[in-house]
């Protein structure tokens, strides 16, 4: 969940540090740390509890001190222990300095071995026994840094990463990757590591991702990695052009309502080379990876948060369109449970980042199990989960900076029907399905267009929400995920109690909930279901809650005053679930603006989960 940055090079090193914090930021920030070794060579650390900026104000007050060729930086997301300074990264012990992504799930044992050896703790964390584990290996049995933490990689246990420099062998930097995402930039009289890329654009676009049990050791002219066999390895250069600065919001306020905005043509991005001749077709696709979509008899998906939202829906288009039986598995729970697998069953893992420890869980799991293949729907193309899965397809959503995710999740879904119209296509199904798909999809953008115009609308429903405590979301079919979705965009952002409910059990239990200040949000679209929805919507009534109805059939009650009716613009019932999420995106935002609340930046929460 943290951000990782360390930098050797022949210039000062301390803006650059600083640079890739900022970028970093979006993954935890709790507080953050850096620390430099000086051209004195003593180590010099400061640590800040809050964003990067309250970091930045205190280190220009006494810049001088900080300057040298070699550093470490981090932001925070609290696993061990809450946010303070003493908590923050970096960690020292005398000479040494730590930072670290992840859980070493057996540090309570080892923290009880090195207090044996009188060393000191003054955090809560996980991470500072790594620091005094190398300082005791290294005064125990001597060596470079690169010996010393090939001895003391086997004893540390769990998923993580760790940058470490020593302030006495200041010409290095050397880290490790257990798991946890860790990438070198290769620059130029300057190599670097980083959780992320979007750190070291400064210094290069070019970019060494490591491997599982890699350990790294790079000066300022060179990179040696040694794998997880101990085995002096060359791993390939990757060149990215990266052309999006993710901190320049432009006309916006927030990265929030910019991503929201961006989604029409993030969703042409994703369908670029993919509607040709009016069908819907993954071009990307192998000769391999066709035959297995064709012998595929049951779809398994795998996804967290939103991205398990966005599955849901899914399972309706799987079942519904193409007639594949569909089950959909919270990764975390995946992977703790005796699996029943079906035959001839494609397992399909979602993911924004890639990178999330529960999916990396469940992914290395399903190695195991029998399934046909593993397919990954990610947006990063060179993370973890698409470098390990059989099967890719790319959602081209671009950067995405705030924490709640909005157009990751509009691409996700466009990327999951044209798979399924891609499957349509392979096994010679309704060619009327593949039509409607493909004209759906292509005129999709501008529908999302139409939506995003009800922006100032949207804007005043939010003083009927400011003295709001909890909120109820509610649909059917395809949008029961969408109200679920809806829900979490609420929570994240404006820190309402929200729950999505599948609209005919309200009746079964919810419905107690509803009173005069309960307000109800209803996906209601024109389709075979609205007829059922009245019905619900009728239940509701009875209660006297406060009902909004979003839909594109103005649904008229008469003699009822707590209830208004938002009309949307058409859209294509096969779409309707990636049209129907903008409007409660707006919504989420601007009661979150009207509370106050840091919209890009919700409390307790990171944008990459790296920790189980």
């Amino acid at each position: 969940m943290c951000g990782i940055v360390g930098i050797i090079s022949q210039r000062n090193v301390l803006d650059l540090l600083l640079s890739g914090l900022n970028r970093l930021e979006y993954r935890g920030y709790d507080s953050s740390g850096i620390a430099v070794i000086d051209n004195n060579n003593q180590l010099k650390c400061l640590k800040k509890v809050g964003k990067v900026k309250v970091l930045k104000k205190s280190i220009f007050k006494k810049k001088s001190v900080f300057l040298g060729n070699t550093g470490l930086a981090h932001t925070r997301w609290a696993t061990h222990g809450s946010p303070t300074e003493n908590n923050a990264h970096p960690h020292l012990s005398e000479h040494i300095a730590v930072v670290h992504n992840g859980i070493i799930e057996n540090h309570e044992s080892l923290r009880h071995h090195l207090r044996t050896y009188q060393y000191q703790f003054h955090s809560d964390t996980d991470t500072e026994v790594i620091a005094h584990l190398i300082h005791w290996e290294q005064k125990r049995n001597g060596g470079t840094l690169i010996e010393v933490v090939k001895r003391v990689s086997p004893m540390l246990f769990g998923i993580y990463s760790a940058v470490i420099i020593d302030a006495n062998n200041p010409k290095a930097l050397v880290a490790e990757c257990s798991g946890s995402p860790l990438i070198i930039g290769c620059g130029i009289k300057e190599n670097a590591f980083a959780s992320d890329q979007l750190a070291l654009l400064d210094i290069t676009n070019k970019f060494i991702f490591l491997k599982n049990g890699d350990i790294s050791e790079i000066t300022s002219s060179n990179i040696q990695i040694w794998n997880k066999y101990g085995k002096l390895i060359r791993r390939d250069i990757v060149k990215k052009n990266i052309i999006l600065d993710p901190n320049k919001k432009g006309e916006f306020r927030y990265f929030l309502k910019k991503e929201i905005f961006e989604q029409p043509q993030a969703i042409k991005n994703t369908l670029k080379n993919r509607l040709k001749n009016n069908y819907v077709y993954l071009s990307e696709m192998s000769d391999k990876s066709n035959k297995i979509l064709i012998n595929t008899k049951h779809i398994q998906l795998v996804a967290c948060g939103s991205s398990y939202n966005s599955a849901m829906v899914s399972k309706y288009w799987f079942e519904n369109l193409v007639g594949l039986s569909c089950n959909v598995d919270i990764a975390s729970e995946f992977c703790y449970r005796n699996i029943v697998v079906n035959p001839n069953s494609l397992l399909i893992f979602l993911s924004q980042s890639g990178e999330t420890a529960d999916i990396l869980s469940a992914l290395r799991l399903s190695k195991n199990l029998n399934y046909l293949s593993s397919l990954a729907i990610c947006n990063t193309p060179e993370s973890t989960l698409s470098r390990e899965s059989d099967i890719n397809i790319l959602t081209y959503a671009g950067i995405e900076i705030s924490v709640a995710s909005t157009k990751t999740f509009t691409t996700q879904l466009t990327a999951l029907l044209s798979l399924i119209a891609h499957i349509s296509l392979l096994k010679k199904m309704n060619k009327k399905l593949q039509l409607d798909i493909f004209h759906a999809m292509q005129i999709l953008p501008y529908r999302i267009e139409q939506m995003l115009l009800l922006a100032p609308y949207i804007k005043n429903l939010v003083k009927d929400f400011a003295n709001t405590n909890n909120a109820i979301f509610i649909g059917r079919g395809e949008l029961y995920p969408i109200a679920i979705e809806s829900a979490l965009k609420l929570k994240e952002t404006s820190y309402i109690h929200a729950e999505g409910y599948a609209a005919g059990e309200l009746k079964h239990g919810s419905l107690a909930l509803i009173d005069i200040n309960m307000p109800v949000i209803i996906l209601a679209p024109n389709n075979s279901l609205l007829k059922k929805l009245l019905s619900n919507i009728e239940e509701i009534r009875a209660r006297s809650g406060k009902i909004y109805i979003f839909s594109e059939k103005n649904i008229f009650f008469s003699n009822y005053v707590n209830i208004k009716n938002i009309q949307l613009p058409f859209v294509e019932d096969i779409s309707t679930p990636m049209a129907y999420i903008v409007p409660m995106q707006l919504l989420a935002y601007y009661i979150g603006l009207e509370k106050n609340i840091d919209v890009d930046h919700p409390r307790n929460l990171a944008k990459t989960v790296t920790v189980e």
